[in-house]
């Protein structure tokens, strides 16, 4: 078991990492009140059966190599849409929007907060205005 803190920090982390991979949709429930069998959800959408599998397989192996931790179980499969990973006390849960849509597991835990992280990506973006203005600065004084 991982301390609350490690546990939220996981759960960003495989949220990044999902991103990362172009998951669409990614959230993380905190259950660390409604439930004993975890502490957070990390919920994600893949288009297609190769989307699923590439996102799997950066969360798995982004996860060992940074926290040493390999799942405790995968269920699912790609047939099924559906894939879980079990690090128990974080649960990463990746489907199809569909499954999704038809499973709702936003909805059947819908007294979970949700946690709300800072992302990296608003940080680039500012980064890459800042780096057009500039580029755009050296233009007006090369003309």
């Amino acid at each position: 078991m991982l301390k609350p803190m490690d546990a939220r920090k996981l759960a960003q982390r495989c949220r990044e990492l999902a991103e990362d991979k172009k998951a669409e949709n990614v959230v993380v429930l905190d259950l660390r009140e409604l439930s004993s069998v975890t502490d957070y959800f990390v919920v994600a959408s893949g288009t297609s059966e190769p989307h699923l599998r590439a996102i799997v397989d950066e969360i798995a192996e982004r996860i060992r190599e940074e926290y040493h931790l390999k799942p405790s179980g995968t269920e699912g499969s790609w047939q099924t849409n559906w894939v879980v990973l079990d690090y128990f006390d974080v649960i990463v849960h990746v489907m199809r929007p569909e499954t999704r849509e038809h499973y709702g597991l936003e909805q059947l835990w819908g007294d979970a907060g949700r946690v709300r992280v800072a992302r990296k990506r608003a940080a680039s973006a500012g980064a890459g205005r800042a780096k057009s203005a500039v580029t755009s600065g050296r233009r007006k004084r090369l003309e």
